[in-house]
């Protein structure tokens, strides 16, 4: 089973068991997940519910995303998928009973989504975090996109824009995860917050990008170089959902624009090529529908968040 479910001493315990593709999310997962969180909440016997991951490569990669390249491509609509992914998502946010995530090695995408909600977060010291949707054609979603658009000095829209990762001692500094079992790494974000502050301004991408460029930190230019390779649009994108996010007062605001945006990216030309170049054929040359992020048009990316967008 790729979700084990048990029942003992009072814990309601999940665990993710699909190692062999680091915890993947499938909707039959996402759905399995759903189903035990429905019956640990009418269960006397359960007092807290803890979620782990199995393998020793990590706690989750994210959603299964070249099972959604192959819906794409079938033409079977991708909405089911995100919206059954984002409904869990905010159940783990508002989950009435203790909910216990512990994380491990690669937690990434939807492995946060599941994870960083939960009431209580614990890591270990390998623990390596990221929401890379960028690089396939996506956007920062399972609701993550409200939590990077309130980090200090604009690190959320430089992680969501970028796709960059970050350690464990950096989640503990942005409080994306509560303790680690282990000795955490030094977090590295911090000594960065400057050049991003000062780069990461306003609601245009390509400026932002330029800044980059030009700014006399070595690790902001490769930050710039970063965002030249993701996908433009994405990019773009991704930025407006930050800025977005940081006028929405609700959850429920929340998950409807994510569901929005997730459904009009996912059936995109950019999202089939995006995993085929990362995930299918590893080439890691995707060929985006945009040359340049100078190339995206402000139409088109208010587009994307059209509740009946035309893809």
């Amino acid at each position: 089973m790729s979700v084990e479910v048990v029942v003992s001493d009072g814990v309601g315990r999940l665990t993710l068991n699909r190692p062999g593709a680091i915890n993947a999310l499938t909707l039959e997962m996402i759905s399995a997940l759903a189903a035990a969180l429905d019956f640990f909440e009418e269960n006397d016997l359960v007092e807290r519910v803890e979620l782990r991951g199995e393998g020793e490569r990590g706690f989750s990669a994210g959603a299964d995303v070249r099972q959604l390249r192959d819906w794409a491509l079938e033409g079977r609509d991708t909405l089911e998928f995100f919206a059954s992914e984002y409904r869990l998502n905010q159940r783990i946010l508002t989950y009435p009973k203790p909910f216990t995530a512990y994380l491990h090695g690669i937690t990434m995408g939807g492995g946060m989504g599941i994870s960083v909600h939960a009431g209580e977060r614990v890591a270990d010291a390998n623990t390596v975090m990221a929401m890379p949707e960028t690089k396939i054609g996506l956007f920062p979603d399972v609701l993550m996109s409200w939590h990077l658009a309130w980090l200090p000095s604009d690190i959320g829209t430089h992680l969501a824009m970028s796709g960059a990762p970050f350690n464990v001692g950096d989640a503990l500094w942005l409080r994306l995860v509560d303790t680690c079992e282990g000795t955490a790494p030094d977090p590295v974000l911090p000594e960065q917050a400057e050049w991003i502050a000062e780069c990461y301004v306003g609601s245009d991408p390509a400026a932002i990008v330029q800044r980059l460029e030009q700014h006399s930190s070595p690790q902001a230019r490769a930050a710039g170089a970063q965002l030249r390779e993701r996908c433009p649009l994405s990019v773009a994108v991704s930025l407006e959902a930050i800025r977005q996010a940081q006028e929405i007062h609700t959850l429920e605001e929340q998950v409807a624009q994510e569901t929005v945006l997730a459904h009009h990216m996912s059936l995109r030309p950019d999202f089939s090529e995006g995993v085929r170049a990362q995930l299918v054929d590893k080439d890691f040359a995707p060929k985006w529908q945009h040359a340049r992020i100078e190339d995206v048009t402000r139409a088109e990316v208010l587009a994307a968040f059209e509740t009946h967008p035309e893809v």
